[in-house]
């Protein structure tokens, strides 16, 4: 089979020129036979690929595929015989993989197609898509799976958690990319303001139209119309919108002639829409015609882990920040503050940082006080307590350890158990079982006369 491939390399690589996204055929040893045009631009380095490493090419082009958590689809494919999804995160940006088995007459896996299709570049407007903790990468695989159908998408999520960054993203990496993407923010509009800012008016329609003018579902045609904050969009025109995505039509403010828009939806919110429909403030009808594909954001205080890049990733964006580095305690502050205003409040804050800091480092003292107290409110956990007054540092066993911070966490922590196991990083059901045991050992412990 080895001699058949190198007999039709020539058509092999014409047929894989049919992808338009990167793709490349790979030995069960990860080296390569051959790739198509759209991989060699992305990724190759002007030099033959056929005979080396995938992995060495990547890494070569800023993808290293064996840093940052990443699985090798290749390595699970190998062993598994089935074709494999995943998404890695780069320096460079998020790129999903998938890997397809060519099997032989015997059905075993001789040789892999691997497709690969960047998500985010480094250097596009996308500070705030950075992260690597799996409640982001779950959102990147979504946004991944999303992008390249035409349904109806709803990212969900608590205000300034990079809802429109996300909605860009998914058109980027859409059939429309060509087309434009459209911004219409449904917050703070009147019933008249929203429908002439969404269907345009005709000359003379109301006082002040002194000319045509054309609505964003019309400028929206061949591209997305993103609308952000759908739950505020007032009842009364909720009919309306409902009527311009089932039947793609509408009909200008004054205006009587139909017009007709091919867009894909995208909207956003922060309100709990399942409540307003249930309060008969918000279509029943919308609500599901909005809600094919629903994405939920988690909220910055929920992946912690990610605010080290972001922190960094926001701070070079600023003009004033590109000559500051930020010190290892002022990230240790940073990490242990809630931000109610998530990504768009840390962005502020560096900002205010910025403008702070005399030398190259952007020091504890440059951050807003309340945002300096979360470090000091981290410090009051048992775990930390216990050190105080003492020159010595106790090693625990990590069972010890876990039970205790598992205490205090229980009895300090104001919100449910569902967003206790999500602060925790486990599942529901492991943060349970985990209080169960704590429980056990506590009615096992030998009680004091």
């Amino acid at each position: 089979m080895t001699e058949l491939f190198a007999q039709l390399r020539p058509e092999l690589t014409s047929l894989m020129d049919c992808f338009a996204t990167p793709a490349v055929l790979l030995r069960p040893d990860g080296t390569v036979i051959t790739a198509n045009q759209a991989y060699r631009r992305r990724f190759g380095d002007g030099k033959p690929l056929q005979g080396r490493s995938c992995d060495g090419i990547m890494a070569a082009a800023g993808y290293d595929c064996h840093t940052q958590g990443n699985i090798c689809p290749l390595e699970s494919c190998g062993q598994t015989g089935l074709e494999q999804h995943v998404l890695h995160v780069h320096d460079q940006g998020a790129v999903q993989i998938d890997l397809y088995p060519i099997r032989d007459d015997q059905g075993v896996p001789r040789y892999f197609l691997e497709l690969l299709s960047p998500l985010l570049n480094k250097g596009e407007e996308s500070s705030s898509m950075v992260g690597n903790s799996a409640a982001w990468r779950e959102v990147l695989h979504l946004i991944r799976r999303a992008a390249p159908s035409d349904s109806a998408v709803l990212l969900l999520g608590e205000s300034g958690t990079g809802k429109e960054l996300a909605a860009a993203a998914i058109h980027r990496a859409s059939p429309r990319s060509a087309g434009p993407f459209v911004v219409l923010d449904c917050s703070g509009l009147s019933e008249t303001l929203f429908e002439s800012e969404l269907f345009g008016h005709e000359k003379g329609a109301f006082t002040g139209a002194h000319s045509r003018k054309i609505g964003l579902a019309e400028a929206a045609n061949g591209g997305t119309l993103f609308l952000d904050e759908v739950g505020d969009i007032p009842l009364a025109l909720q009919v309306k919108l409902l009527r311009l995505l089932e039947t793609g039509q509408f009909r200008r403010v004054g205006g009587v002639d139909p017009i007709h828009s091919d867009f894909r939806l995208i909207s956003a919110t922060h309100r709990d829409l399942e409540k307003l429909v249930a309060e008969e403030r918000f279509r029943r009808d919308l609500y599901y015609r909005i809600n094919m594909f629903p994405i939920f954001l988690p909220a910055l205080r929920e992946r912690r882990e990610d605010i080290d890049a972001l922190a960094e990733a926001l701070l070079h964006r600023l003009p004033e920040g590109r000559r500051l580095r930020l010190h290892p305690d002022t990230l240790a502050c940073l990490r242990s503050y809630d931000y109610p205003g998530n990504i768009r409040e840390l962005r502020n804050i560096l900002g205010r940082a910025a403008l702070l800091a005399d030398e190259v480092w952007i020091l504890p003292e440059h951050l807003p006080p309340y945002v300096r107290q979360g470090e000091i409110q981290a410090t009051s956990s048992p775990l930390a307590q216990s050190a105080k007054g003492s020159d010595k540092v106790e090693i625990l066993p990590l069972a010890e350890l876990e039970a205790q911070y598992l205490r205090w966490a229980r009895d300090n922590f104001p919100g449910d158990r569902r967003t206790l196991a999500r602060r925790l990083g486990v599942s529901e059901r492991t943060l349970y079982r985990k209080l169960d045991q704590l429980d056990e050992r506590q009615s096992h412990a030998p009680q004091l006369a």
